[in-house]
């Protein structure tokens, strides 16, 4: 999270920036709601499928009353055969290599642009004290939270909607396969009033 990052200088003076050269890990799980700009996040010690089976209970606690797509990447622990997906969550994986197909991915990179920019900090303490405070901080903007998702998830739905109007003339490389790891299902669920979130 913490890489020397591009800051303003007087001319002549070159600036010092902290950093942090430290082998110890803690990880924030995270999903967002574009079009409503709501997070859920929690800080959890390590990225296996223990701490994600909490977060999704957490996730479906939150939400209870809603039917939740979750959008996750192609990490182990989102795909395990221990995993007990609650009743109110639909994991849809993206296809392979397709990460900025995921609003969250757009959230963590302004995480660690602008809230974790140049920090070296003192422990694991004070690191998980950061995070809180930053998850904190995007929970309470759903503005900031909005700008950030929304566009890239309206590019989704555009792309799928292109992908419905073309998918009976498509060419033989989209496959029905294709469809069931892509994109194509998010907007029907979208549209029937489904909490859409990504992890």
């Amino acid at each position: 999270m913490n890489r020397p990052r591009p800051c303003w200088a007087p001319i002549g003076i070159r600036p010092e920036v902290a950093c942090q050269l430290v082998r110890e890990y803690i990880y924030l799980y995270g999903a967002v709601c574009p079009k409503a700009g709501t997070c859920v996040f929690l800080v959890m010690p390590a990225p296996d499928t223990e701490c994600f089976q909490i977060f999704l209970e957490t996730v479906a606690k939150k939400y209870s009353r809603d039917l939740i797509l979750l959008v996750v990447d192609g990490a182990g622990n989102h795909h395990s055969d221990e995993l007990e997906i609650p009743a109110n969550i639909i994991l849809q994986p993206l296809p392979p290599y397709a990460p900025e197909l995921n609003p969250q991915e757009t959230l963590w990179d302004e995480i660690r642009k602008k809230l974790f920019k140049n920090y070296a900090l003192k422990s694991m303490n004070h690191v998980y004290d950061k995070l809180e405070e930053t998850a904190l901080y995007i929970q309470r903007n759903p503005k900031i939270v909005k700008s950030i998702t929304l566009p890239l998830y309206r590019q989704v739905i555009l792309i799928w909607k292109w992908y419905e109007m073309h998918r009976y003339c498509a060419p033989t490389w989209a496959t029905p396969a294709t469809g069931r790891y892509g994109i194509s299902s998010l907007a029907p669920l979208d549209q029937s009033g489904l909490a859409l979130v990504s992890a």
